[in-house]
Parts: structure tokens; sequence; C-alpha cells
């Protein structure tokens, strides 16, 4: 039979046939007189086999080990069912955090820990959409920098301190229109309403390890993305959490 036919037969192309033949686990006939290779049975039953064993996830490469060796055969289908186990798992995962974000109506470029942020920034997003992004930005950095962990203890200080709230949309939106006509008493205000807003969270900030490079490369972020007066409404803000002492108990 024609290779046309043998690939029709196995399910496969004739492109991989011939990739078979490359790498040496199917054998390739000699060409007759009219210059045609003619198959028969033998490489059909060889290519059904290869095609079943590459259909389980074996390796091409690891085919001739275990066509015709039933011991290599059982240790490499052990080792398929460990791959596969660790796939479902990752796939479950990813579900898993899908489906946080969703429930959220997070974008997919948040952190799954960070989802709850979602309704927060969405209602940025409606009128200051840059400004979302750009919160969204800081938390991806935010989260690669301090791991899995550390970003699931700072959710969950935000989530205690009521950061993920129409409050703290609302200064994260007045933050984005910070501009060079924006009077000096706005941005002090501003500054004053950051610090009550996020006083609460700093006092109780997780056990988290900010060094001093993930500090320069944040402030590098800021002086690439913000503007003077949001860099300005910045350093008032820090400095207010400096010269601030312990709040009152309420």
């Amino acid at each position: 039979m024609r290779s046309s036919k043998l690939a029709a037969l196995a399910g496969v192309t004739v492109r991989t046939l011939r990739h078979y033949h490359q790498i040496g686990i199917l054998d390739e006939p000699e060409r007759s007189v009219n210059g045609y290779r003619d198959y028969d049975v033998r490489h059909l039953t060889r290519l059904l086999r290869i095609t079943r064993l590459s259909e389980l996830g074996l390796p091409l490469a690891a085919l001739p080990d275990v066509l015709d060796d039933h011991q290599a055969a059982e240790a490499m289908l052990d080792e398929l069912d460990r791959q596969a186990a660790d796939e479902i798992e990752r796939l479950t995962t990813r579900r898993a955090n899908i489906a946080r974000l969703r429930s959220q109506g997070a974008m997919p470029d948040l952190p799954p820990e960070m989802a709850a942020l979602g309704p927060t920034l969405s209602a940025v997003a409606d009128t200051a959409p840059d400004m979302a992004r750009h919160e969204r930005e800081q938390v991806a950095l935010i989260s690669r920098l301090v791991g899995e962990t550390g970003t699931s203890a700072l959710a969950d200080a935000m989530a205690q301190n009521a950061i993920f709230s129409e409050a703290t949309a609302e200064l994260i939106r007045r933050f984005a229109e910070l501009g060079p006509d924006t009077p000096d008493e706005a941005i002090e205000q501003l500054a004053d309403d950051m610090l009550t807003c996020y006083r609460p969270l700093l006092e109780n900030w997780p056990d988290i390890v900010l060094g001093s490079e993930a500090s320069s490369m944040l402030a590098a972020y800021g002086e690439h993305n913000l503007n003077d007066q949001q860099r300005r409404a910045n350093k008032l803000f820090a400095e207010r959490v400096i010269n601030a002492g312990p709040a009152e108990p309420a």
C-alpha cells in the first residue's frame, strides 16, 4: 500500500510517517521499480502500536524501549500515571483560580489571592481605566516579590481592614484625577484621606519582607507611571505615615 493509504488507515498524516522514519521508530520500505514505497500490514500494525503509545503521552524517544519490553512498559505506565495525576492537580488548581477570579469579577491578570480586589478595581476602571491597570500592575509586582504565601497574607489583611471597598475605589479615582491643574490643598487633603483609609492596614501589616531591591523596583515603577502631582501625593502620604502615632482604639 502507498504511504497515503497507510497514514489514513492509522489515523495519522503522511508527514507523521516521514517523521517516524527519520527518528527510526518505523522501518521505511525500499522503493519499488516505479519509485513508490510499498508498505504492508506489518507497517500498519507497528504504526498502530506507536500511535496507541503516543496517545498515552509516551515520548517518541522512549518508544523503541517499551514496544517489546513488558517490564519497561510497566515502568513507563507508572511514570505516565504520575505525570497525568500531576497534570490533573495543576488543571484543578487552574480551574479553581479561574472560578475565584470570575466570582469576584476580577481581571485575569490579578493574582487569584487578590481576586476580592476585583470589584474595587472594576469600579475604578469605569472612569479611570489607566489607573485600574496601574493598580493591577502594582499588585502583580508585589505578588511576585512576596510570593504566594505573602500575597495571601496581604489579601487577608486588606480584607480585614476594609481595603476592598467603594471608599478605596473613590480614593483611587481621586488619585487618578490629579494633574497640573490640581490645587495643593486637594493633594494635601487626598494624602490625609489616604492615611485615614490605609492606616489600619499599615498598623496590622502582615509579616511580609520587602527588601531594598523590591522597594526600589516599586519606586521606579511609580516614577515611570505617575505624574508629578501623583508622586507628590504619595510622598505626602508616606510622610504622614511616618509622623502619625498609633491609632487610638475605637
